[in-house]
């Protein structure tokens, strides 16, 4: 592979960190939190890229408080909608690749089997129109492009389902953990490595990657108590018992047809990833 220029926005998030601190001989990565770049600036985008020339451009920057959303739809679309028309456009007028980050929040949850990249998106909170807007000005306004739908995201950097497990953990002896939504975890590590391997292709498209495997919340928590070794009381509950401004899909499982049709390895049992964050933040 030849030596690429990268640009990561939302450089300081969970994934954005991720791929910024990734070391690699197939590209030189540079990273921009907000503070260095602020997107909803298109003008603000045409300088940094036409500066850089990047190769390609890994757009994670996003505006994630999904409940709070519910209450900033301006907001939420300010930065997701937007912004993301402002990287596009920029990207395009540098010639570079865009590699969008997307959601599962896309779907309403009410399916039953894994979705597809092509079924029908019917987004039910602000936050998931605000990011399938994002999809539509890629799809519309530039003509290189991967959107890469994710889920349950956490990794070693920002605030996570895992993180919170552990943290409560070492709070209290018993805690209670949603068991009637389920999905696939989906490790930061595991993520980047793919999208690194992603963007050096013009293989472009609509992609699902998630680690493989499926589980609830709780089956998660589970998980995470075992392999750590915490001996903790842990009891299933539902949706009904937390009630959240945004509703939560309750079956979010993505399949990844994408990733298979077109070659790649998908990514490895999410059991396996979530064994391989725990330690590696021993």
């Amino acid at each position: 592979m030849s030596k690429i220029k990268m640009i990561i926005t939302g450089a300081n998030g969970q994934l954005g960190r991720e791929l910024t601190e990734w070391k690699t001989e197939t590209a030189d990565i540079i990273g921009f939190g907000r503070n260095e770049l602020d997107i909803t600036s298109l003008t603000a985008c045409r300088n940094l890229f036409s500066i850089h020339r990047p190769d390609v451009v890994i757009h994670c920057a996003a505006y994630t408080a999904v409940d709070k959303a519910e209450s900033e739809p301006d907001e939420a679309f300010r930065v997701n909608a937007a912004a993301t028309r402002n990287v596009a456009v920029a990207a395009r007028e540098v010639g570079a690749k865009l590699c969008y980050i997307s959601t599962d929040y896309v779907f309403d949850g009410t399916g039953i089997t894994p979705y597809f990249e092509y079924d029908r998106t019917n987004p039910q909170t602000v936050y998931g129109k605000s990011k399938l807007a994002g999809e539509l000005a890629v799809q519309m306004l530039h003509d290189r492009f991967f959107i890469v739908r994710t889920s349950w995201v956490y990794g070693k950097y920002g605030n996570n389902f895992v993180k919170t497990m552990l943290k409560m953990a070492g709070e209290r002896d018993q805690l209670k953990v949603v068991s009637d939504q389920v999905g696939s975890p989906t490790y930061t590590y595991d993520l980047a490595a793919f999208l690194l391997e992603l963007v050096h292709t013009d293989y472009f498209g609509v992609y699902h990657a998630s680690n493989s495997g499926i589980c609830s919340w709780y089956d998660f928590a589970i998980a995470i108590f075992e392999d750590s070794a915490i001996s903790i009381q842990a009891d299933p509950c539902a949706t009904a018992d937390f009630p959240r401004p945004a509703p939560r899909p309750a079956y979010s499982v993505l399949d990844h047809t994408a990733i298979r049709s077109n070659g790649f390895q998908p990514l490895r049992p999410w059991r396996e990833a979530l064994n391989h964050y725990l330690k590696d933040s021993e």
